[in-house]
């Protein structure tokens, strides 16, 4: 019995480690994505925005799926870290990049349109999801 606890300590305190760092980049995302778009996600979504729910939504899953690649796969929490930081940047260049062909759209999601949220929210998904796939290589 005792022999279980003695691999399981180890073993949490890798996973408390992992989880809390996760944790703490996730929170850096929404702070950092939140000051580079131009509408204000949070309040727009205490206002039962759908499409500020939709947009952040996907920007969050987006951003969460390449952290857990790396977790499956990173050799420590630094790993963790750098790697986190890249998966801000795709995030961040994915919201520039949906302006090139929307320029307004942040003013459509505080406007209520809901596609630009969708819009949003699938470009930030389909970017979490390459990203991610390429951080398994």
């Amino acid at each position: 019995m005792s022999e279980i606890f003695v691999g399981f300590l180890p073993s949490l305190l890798e996973f408390l480690a992992y989880f809390a760092t996760a944790t703490v980049l996730t929170l850096v995302f929404i702070l950092v994505y939140s000051t580079a778009t131009h509408h204000n996600e949070i309040k727009l979504i205490r206002e039962n925005s759908p499409a500020a729910a939709a947009a952040i939504s996907g920007s969050l899953i987006g951003f969460a799926l390449p952290l857990a690649s790396v977790m499956l796969n990173s050799l420590s929490v630094i790993d963790l870290v750098l790697w986190g930081i890249v998966a801000m940047i795709v995030q961040l260049g994915v919201y520039f990049l949906v302006r090139l062909p929307m320029p307004r759209i942040s003013q459509r999601i505080e406007s209520g349109e809901v596609a630009a949220g969708i819009w949003l929210g699938a470009a930030s998904l389909v970017g979490g999801i390459l990203n991610a796939a390429s951080m398994t290589a």
